[in-house]
C-alpha cells in the first residue's frame, strides 16, 4: 500500500493518541468522517496499522528497571535459533528480543522490579533457555530517549 500525505497525517495523529475519535481525527487531517474512517480501515486491512495499544508506566506497575541482555548461543543452526526464539517468547519480562549481527546473537530488553527480580529471571529463565553459551547483562540507569512513534517521512 502506498501512503499519501493524508495517510501519513492520520498515522501521525493515531500514534500520538490511538483512542482519538474518528470525528476528531477527521477534523485534524481535514477529511470527512467517512473518508477518514475508510482510510483507517484500509490501513488496518493492509497491515500498516497492526494494532492499537496503550503505554503502561513501568514504575507505577512495579517494574521500573530495564536490563539489556546480550545472549550468545552455542550454535547458529536454524533449529537452535528457532528453539531459543520460541522459548524466549514465553518469558513475560522480555519486552523485546532482536537477532543481531556482531559479537552476540540476541539482544533482549527485560523489565525488572530490582536486582533481586533480575536474579530470579536470570536463574529461572535465562540460564534455562536452550543452547545458551553466554549471557552478558547491563542494567540501564535511566532512559535518555524513549519513543513509541515511528517517524513517518
Amino acid at each position: 500500500m502506498k501512503l499519501d500525505k493524508t495517510d501519513k497525517l492520520i498515522l501521525s495523529e493515531l500514534q500520538k493518541n490511538g483512542r482519538l475519535a474518528n470525528s476528531e481525527l477527521a477534523k485534524r487531517v481535514n477529511l470527512s468522517e467517512s473518508a477518514c474512517l475508510r482510510r483507517v480501515k484500509l490501513m488496518e486491512e493492509n497491515g500498516v496499522i497492526e494494532r492499537y495499544a496503550m503505554i503502561v508506566n513501568q514504575e507505577k506497575v512495579g517494574k521500573p528497571g530495564n536490563v539489556f541482555i546480550e545472549i550468545t548461543l552455542e550454535s547458529q543452526q536454524q533449529a537452535d535459533l528457532n528453539a531459543f526464539e520460541q522459548a524466549v517468547r514465553e518469558v513475560p519480562e522480555v519486552m523485546e528480543c532482536y537477532l543481531m549481527t556482531g559479537d552476540y546473537d540476541y539482544l533482549l530488553r527485560v523489565v525488572i522490579a530490582g536486582t533481586a527480580d533480575y536474579e530470579r529471571i536470570h536463574h529461572d529463565y535465562l540460564t534455562q533457555l536452550p543452547k545458551v553459551a553466554r549471557v552478558r547483562s547491563s542494567i540501564a540507569l535511566r532512559a535518555v530517549a524513549k519513543r513509541t512513534s515511528i517517524p513517518i517521512p
